[in-house]
Order: C-alpha cells, then sequence, then structure tokens
C-alpha cells in the first residue's frame, strides 16, 4: 500500500517510518512545525531518516497553533512539567486537537501525492492524556478521511495498542539509530532527562532491556 508517514524525528515516529519502508511503499514523509518548543531540535532528525531510506520530507508550518493556541507545549506557552508522562500535570503540554488538525491536512496532502493510506505513530502510552491519541478518536477520524477523499485514504496506526518499549524493541529489530531522534518537550541542547518525555523515553529502554544512547541533564 501506498503511504504518507506522519514522521516528527521522536523515538515513535521514526520507528513507524522504517517499519513500513519495510512493509508498505512509502511514497513520503511529512512533518509539523507548530511552534512547539522542541520542533527545532526533531526536525532536523526527522529529515536524516527521510533522507536515509531516500523518500521525500516536507515540512508544513503551523504558525496559526502558536499564535492562537494554549499548550504549555508551544513557545508561548508557560514551563514544560516535570515528572512522568501520565501524570496530570503533563496535561498542560496538550496542543488542542493537535492530531485532528495534522491528519486532515496529511489526508489532502496524500490524496495530492497518489498515496493509499496516513500512517500515524500514536500508541497506548499517549491515551492517559491526549484525547485525540486514542483508539476510539482514531477510528472516527479514520473514517471521516477516507470518506472525505475520492481515493478512500486509510488512516493505519499500527501502534495504537502497543507501549512505548515494544515499540523501541521492535526499532532495535529494524536496525534504527535512536541517537538520531528527539523527545523532549524542553528542546534544549540535550534532553533534560526530567520531563514526561524524557521520563518515558528512559522508561522505555530499560523495560525493554535495550541500551539508552540518548545523553541526558538529569539521570
Amino acid at each position: 500500500m501506498k503511504t504518507l508517514v506522519l514522521l516528527s524525528g521522536g523515538m515513535d515516529s521514526t520507528v513507524l517510518l522504517h517499519k513500513m519502508n519495510r512493509e508498505q511503499e512509502v511514497l513520503g514523509a511529512l512533518s509539523f512545525d507548530y511552534g512547539a518548543k522542541h520542533n527545532h531540535r526533531e526536525l532536523p532528525f526527522a529529515k536524516y531518516h527521510a533522507d536515509l531510506i531516500g523518500v521525500s520530507h516536507e515540512v508544513i508550518s503551523l504558525d496559526f497553533m502558536a499564535e492562537k493556541f494554549a499548550s504549555g507545549l508551544l513557545k508561548t506557552g508557560g514551563e514544560i512539567p516535570e515528572g512522568h508522562y501520565e501524570d496530570e500535570s503533563m496535561k498542560q503540554t496538550v496542543v488542542p486537537f493537535r492530531n485532528g488538525i495534522m491528519l486532515s491536512i496529511a489526508a489532502g496532502y496524500a490524496e495530492s501525492i497518489g498515496a493509499e493510506a496516513v500512517t500515524i505513530a500514536a500508541h497506548s502510552g499517549d491515551h492517559a492524556i491526549y484525547p485525540d491519541c486514542r483508539e476510539s478518536f482514531m477510528q472516527f477520524m479514520g473514517d471521516a478521511i477516507e470518506d472525505g477523499t475520492y481515493a478512500g485514504i486509510k488512516l493505519l496506526r499500527p501502534f495504537i495498542k502497543m507501549r512505548k518499549e515494544d515499540i523501541a524493541r521492535e526499532g532495535e529489530q529494524l536496525g534504527v539509530d535512536f541517537k538520531h531522534t528527539w523527545s523532549c518537550y524542553k528542546g534544549e541542547e540535550t534532553h533534560c532527562g526530567k520531563c514526561g518525555t524524557c521520563v518515558e523515553r528512559k522508561e522505555a529502554f530499560s523495560i525493554a532491556n535495550l541500551p539508552d544512547p540518548t545523553v541526558y541533564q538529569s539521570r
């Protein structure tokens, strides 16, 4: 199946890109610059992996989200909370309806380039705080995309029932270079080691019993 991969440059979407490259025909990788504090750290890694497998990498700017939306994840928001990914405080990092907006754009772009599917790396660990990562949402969104495109674009989400450690294991099997991925929401020179995404990243490698190549400010 000809597919367009949503690629942020993080662990999950990078593993997804390499998985789809093995199992499907990847027509391209699509990233979004929506004013998140860590976009400038993620996007070069997204390009790195797209180049690695020889597919086009497009970045779409969504400046209006940083200007108009309220979220601690955005450059216009407050401090990134520290703690576990599933802590109540991490809801401050939710960007309202982010996946809905990005998937809508991706569907139009996918149909324009002749793709048959859009693929997203949402996984079970996202469900606690991100409503637009849950299967209930993905089901409705997938139906809307398929019904709303002449090509009947499918929404693939192969990781939706998987935990991050499972994705790490799959990435290891695929030979993914995790050094060239980014997770930290703070977007500094190195991973902070304390925010929810850093904690989740560390846990994933630890539970999967895999070496963690990430340099953290704090262990």
